[in-house]
């Protein structure tokens, strides 16, 4: 995975107040892990804070769903995996609350026990 934002292999929001991303899984899975690709070329500290949401509500943007992981840090270019204790849910979202902040993501993937729905 390419992390260097002038590539284009990298998302971004505006630099907004509690900006956030999701994904619809299109159905209920338990999802027991995601892994963050933070951006390589500048602003590893944007992530920081990052909370990662998993559940079946779109209230708030999905924001209001279970707390699945926290991000501290990762470094720039890196890829994070966060493994936690399988949480149902339909939407993935990865929120930065509380402050004015770009969130920028160079890949993303989502992980559930084999079998498990």
């Amino acid at each position: 995975m390419n992390s260097i934002w002038g590539v284009g292999t990298c998302s971004h929001t505006n630099e907004d107040r509690d900006p956030w991303w999701r994904v619809d899984l299109g159905k209920v899975y338990k999802v027991n892990r995601v892994s963050i690709t933070n951006r390589g070329d500048c602003c590893a500290e944007r992530i920081n804070g990052a909370q990662i949401r998993i559940g079946n509500s779109l209230e708030n943007n999905g924001n209001n769903n279970e707390l699945a992981a926290s991000v501290e840090s990762i470094p720039a270019g890196v890829t994070k995996t966060f493994k936690f204790q399988p949480i149902k849910g339909r939407y993935v979202s990865i929120f930065i609350p509380g402050r004015k902040e770009y969130l920028t993501l160079c890949e993303v993937e989502v992980f559930a026990g084999e079998g498990q729905r």
